[in-house]
């Protein structure tokens, strides 16, 4: 079974590219972020036509977060991440699916740091780091996926000194992130690429996608109970090399069922 994440940089500017992502790749479940659209603009209709029933967290112009499920309605179990009330920002939804817990969350990127942005970010951490206590303490198949805006380490940047500064590899942006793998997550991509040099995100400017200037911030992090299913895990890259596509290519894992 193929679980999916794909940072979609605007549901319905990039519609065709999905729908020609989700036909050819067939994911069982397929979590989406960054799809800019008010719930009431969502196109679930078009998802509906292909065969994928969809719930969604959406924010006018920006955020916003969906799962996609082949066959069957994903069970929405919490839409935001819990700790912070005042927080308006759509950015986390779990729901249950083909028997996995699936929890598709749009991390803050953090810039310009250090600043109230960054701050922001690394609350957001803690108040993940304790949802995903939770989560464990279940012990239910669990996948925690999609745009964590975290470098985690060297290996997984084209370049080091370029990225140094940026709070996507600062070292509180790292210590939150192992602390969560620390709990007993596994980071899929991680585990199965341990040299590294496997990227997800490549930016729009400086020819960043044609010179292969790119990097690792979209994760698939397992429970204990879905790690010991996993066969295989990886990268749609060449999606990233089509018109009017993403700056960032789909990831993926494949757990037996």
């Amino acid at each position: 079974m193929r679980i999916a994440s794909f940072n979609i940089n605007g549901v319905k500017a990039r519609l065709p590219r999905l729908i020609e992502w989700l036909e050819e790749t067939r994911p069982a479940i397929a979590c989406l972020q960054e799809i800019k659209s008010q719930d009431e603009g969502f196109p679930g209709e078009a998802f509906e036509k292909i065969g994928y029933q969809a719930i969604w967290h959406g924010q006018k112009g920006f955020n916003g977060v969906a799962i996609l499920v082949d066959g069957e309605t994903p069970v929405e179990v919490m839409r935001g991440l819990p700790g912070d009330p005042e927080d308006e920002q759509s950015r986390y939804l779990e729901a249950e699916a083909k028997n996995i817990r699936v929890c598709n969350l749009y991390l803050p990127n953090g810039n310009p740091q250090p600043g109230p942005k960054f701050d922001y970010k690394l609350a957001w951490m803690e108040r993940l780091r304790q949802r995903m206590t939770e989560l464990l303490a279940d012990e239910k198949p669990t996948i925690v996926l999609g745009d964590f805006n975290v470098i985690p380490e060297d290996k997984d940047t084209w370049s080091v000194p370029a990225m140094q500064d940026d709070a996507l590899m600062q070292p509180k942006s790292r210590d939150a992130y192992r602390t969560l793998l620390n709990q007993g997550w596994t980071d899929a991509i991680d585990t199965l690429n341990p040299r590294g040099g496997v990227w997800t995100f490549w930016d729009y400017q400086a020819g960043a996608w044609q010179r292969d200037h790119g990097f690792r911030i979209d994760h698939l992090l397992l429970s204990p109970e879905c790690a010991d299913r996993l066969t295989a895990a990886g990268v749609d890259k060449a999606y990233r090399g089509r018109e009017k596509a993403s700056d960032h290519a789909p990831v993926w894992v494949e757990i037996t069922e």
